[in-house]
């Protein structure tokens, strides 16, 4: 068994253990999935994803949650080559990959827009925290990666949507 499979078998059973799942799951790209900045590649390399990366996507594929992209990159073109090249493209059901002063809250509201997914049935994964900070308050559960999605990174996201979908509908309930 090679290393994405074992990845991926691993993240499947990670993603059993919860009962109450994200429809979709939300990835940068630079430093999230990838371990560089798009603009400072050029188009013709060969790029790589994180060691965890295309198991994780396998697995939450499999497991019928959908996968979107939202990354401030300057050179979106180079991104899509990458994505392209690496055989993943077509697993994203919306790829929102533009420059942006913003705290990616518009490639957010896009993708809800796109795919109508509701903000709290969003989990996201990102290396910056001021991205975590401003779509947190959407009301995605939004987990900071220092070192790219790993399945401990998996793990948390998990643990902290089900806190967090269990405090929403115990709140409804009283």
């Amino acid at each position: 068994m090679g290393e994405e499979e074992k990845v991926k078998k691993e993240a499947l059973e990670i993603i059993g253990q919860f009962q109450n799942l994200p429809r979709m799951v939300v990835f940068d790209l630079d430093h999230t999935l990838w371990p560089f900045y798009c603009e400072c590649c050029d188009e013709d390399e060969m790029p790589s994803l994180y060691p965890h990366a295309e198991g994780i996507l396998l697995a939450l594929k499999e497991k019928g949650i959908d996968v979107a992209i939202a990354s401030r990159s300057p050179t979106p073109d180079i991104a899509k080559t990458f994505l392209a090249k690496l055989g993943i493209r077509s697993m994203f059901v919306a790829e929102e990959i533009f420059s942006s002063w913003t705290h990616k809250t518009e490639h957010f509201q896009r993708i809800h827009r796109r795919t109508g997914v509701p903000f709290s049935s969003m989990l996201f994964f990102d290396d910056e925290d001021r991205n975590i900070e401003a779509v947190s308050k959407m009301g995605v559960t939004s987990i900071y990666v220092g070192n790219g999605v790993n399945l401990r990174a998996l793990r948390q996201g998990m643990s902290e949507f089900l806190q967090k979908s269990e405090s929403s509908s115990g709140a409804r309930c009283k």
